[in-house]
């Protein structure tokens, strides 16, 4: 699934990786999608790259961030993230 030797930034397919669970209804809206932790173990990744990603999703709008809470999938109306 992620391609450690490939071109495209480890953050980034991490973020794609989540945002197809997200597309897909693995992660459903308002439900806390995995923690930077689970990310590391899950993907192979450094932490920084976990949390780099998590900002990718929230830069795309896919996840909110509640401080002392997690993060969460966003709740949205406009369909899947391919049209985004």
């Amino acid at each position: 699934m992620i391609d450690h030797e490939g071109p495209t930034p480890l953050y980034v397919q991490v973020a794609d990786a989540i945002a197809a669970r997200i597309d897909a209804g693995d992660l459903p809206p308002n439900r806390p999608i995995p923690s930077e932790n689970q990310l590391v173990q899950e993907y192979g990744v450094a932490r920084g790259t976990a949390r780099k990603a998590i900002q990718l999703l929230r830069e795309r709008g896919l996840v909110i961030t509640v401080v002392g809470r997690g993060t969460y999938v966003a709740a949205t109306n406009d369909g899947p993230t391919a049209t985004r």
